[in-house]
């Protein structure tokens, strides 16, 4: 069983940077995935990075490329998610999701159909 624990949600104006970090409980293996989805308000929950815990590739969505970066730090259980040039439209709950086996591959292919693993989610808001 796994357990997400998300901090770093917040409010800032547009073009500001802020990073959100998702603390993994219990056993987080190599062949976990783990990312990040957001909703907004009246939208459909939506990928927005992610990547394997063994390391490799990172994935993200189209509209956060070059603006977001997803990363990990294996020693502390620890996903981050660093974001910067934030548009207003980037204002959502921000979601941490983790998948194994099988599944992983789903979740970094942006399905989330594919996640075994929610937090329960922090809210960024980008101001204009």
């Amino acid at each position: 069983q796994v357990q997400l624990v998300e901090s770093g949600g917040g409010l800032v104006q547009a073009g500001g940077s802020l990073r959100l970090s998702c603390a993994a409980s219990g056993s987080i293996f190599t062949n976990y995935a783990m990312g990040r989805f957001r909703q907004a308000p009246g939208k459909e929950r939506e990928f927005v990075a992610g990547l394997m815990w063994s390391g490799g590739s990172t994935y993200y969505a189209d509209s956060v490329k070059g603006r977001f970066t997803i990363s990990r730090d294996n020693a502390k259980n620890t996903l981050y998610l660093q974001m910067d040039s934030l548009k207003p439209e980037d204002t959502a709950v921000y979601y941490c999701a983790a998948a194994d086996g099988p599944t992983a591959r789903l979740l970094l292919g942006g399905n989330k159909y594919g996640v075994g693993y929610w937090g329960k989610g922090t809210l960024v808001t980008v101001s204009s």
